[in-house]
């Protein structure tokens, strides 16, 4: 059976809704019982909640994710082996018709799945026992870079540049990963923010590569689009819980996560090609994450500029700011959300554009980011003389 839109709209169900459902049940035990494993964030300087507050929401994502995979794991191993299964009821029956001819092609995928959610759970360990005992940055970044290491490395997953240039592609591609991580964590700075930006951007890359045909097999780049809309499905059901005001929060397990997989995901999809003369495309998840890049280059440099190590938490995030110059922290988490939509919109149109259409899009993309830095300069210094 081939791609259509009511086969699109069960295909994005069904892989969002158990990790939803999941995440949604799993946070809200977790929530009880994170004070008695002494998962709890105390107010702070830096912080802006009020009120100690329950972490180890990541394990709730993890286990959104994880799960529905590894149910999906038996489902396709039996349907393989039982090629006469039936659901009765007609919708089903057309879902598994489709679903069929892709189940030697999981198959085919599965020891790379399970690789990858390895890699990840080692980085949501490690940001979880960061949570508990506060582990030092070095250590975290070091692990971090190993981990990368071993994706470009050890499985041989890089970004393509349409370029032959050795070791540039596979540097990049480890402080790509790094970098992601990082700024999902340095996002995590108010009630629903990492999460929903993240919940925005795997959905956006997910409709990419649905959306945009594999240069390959023509068709929709099912693989990797049913991932990120797992993880979209995991991240909703942990929203629901830190929504303003938040009842718990992801802590680095999530972020951490969060940021690797996005990242990973990114590397293994097929934005692009040569065949189709759109090279440009592999610039989507530019578009798509451009704010959460945008907040990790503009902290960095305020720190770096006041002569404060670059990790040292502070209250110089986009939100912070956003805050300081008279927004309300809903209305600031509202607004990035709408920014991280605006410059996501950008993505869904670069594989139908040519060149100048590419430049035009990634134009509109910088001049939304200008725009924010004018206002936000703008704002500080009226503030500034105000007090003078």
């Amino acid at each position: 059976m081939a791609w259509s839109p009511f086969i699109a709209c069960v295909f994005v169900l069904a892989a969002i809704l158990p990790g939803l459902i999941i995440a949604g049940i799993s946070t809200a035990v977790i929530r009880r019982l994170a004070p008695r494993l002494g998962l709890v964030d105390q107010p702070g300087a830096r912080k802006v909640h009020v009120v100690p507050t329950p972490l180890g929401g990541g394990i709730g994502i993890w286990l959104g994710l994880v799960v529905p995979f590894a149910l999906a794991q038996l489902l396709v191993w039996y349907g393989a082996n039982h090629p006469e299964l039936s659901f009765g009821w007609p919708p089903l029956e057309k879902a598994w018709q489709f679903a069929q001819p892709h189940l030697s092609g999981y198959l085919a995928k599965t020891v790379s799945l399970w690789i990858l959610l390895a890699l990840a759970t080692v980085l949501a360990v490690v940001g979880l026992l960061d949570d508990l005992l506060g582990l030092g940055w070095k250590i975290r970044l070091a692990i971090q870079f190993i981990v990368a290491g071993v994706v470009v490395w050890g499985l041989g997953w890089k970004l393509s540049f349409f370029v032959d240039i050795p070791v540039i592609p596979d540097i990049v591609t480890v402080f790509w990963i790094v970098a992601l991580i990082n700024s999902f964590n340095m996002l995590d700075n108010m009630d629903g923010l990492s999460a929903g930006i993240a919940g925005i951007g795997s959905f956006m890359l997910a409709s990419v590569l649905l959306l945009a045909p594999d240069p390959i097999t023509a068709g929709p780049q099912l693989f990797v689009g049913g991932f990120l809309l797992v993880l979209t499905g995991s991240i909703l059901g942990f929203l629901f819980h830190n929504r303003p005001p938040a009842k718990i929060f992801m802590g680095d397990a999530g972020s951490y996560l969060i940021g690797f997989c996005m990242a990973v995901m990114t590397i293994l999809a097929t934005f692009g090609s040569y065949e189709e003369n759109r090279q440009h495309a592999i610039l989507a998840p530019l578009c798509i994450l451009a704010v959460p890049l945008y907040d990790l280059v503009t902290v960095l440099y305020i720190r770096i500029r006041q002569g404060r190590s670059p990790f040292q938490p502070d209250k110089c995030h986009f939100s912070h700011r956003l805050v300081e110059i008279g927004f309300s922290k809903t209305t600031a988490v509202l607004v990035i959300y709408l920014l991280t939509v605006t410059c996501g919109l950008g993505a869904l149109l670069l594989h139908r554009v040519d060149g100048i259409g590419a430049v035009l899009v990634l134009l509109l993309v910088f001049c939304v980011l200008c725009l924010i830095a004018l206002i936000e300069q703008a704002a500080r210094r009226k503030e500034r003389d105000r007090t003078e």
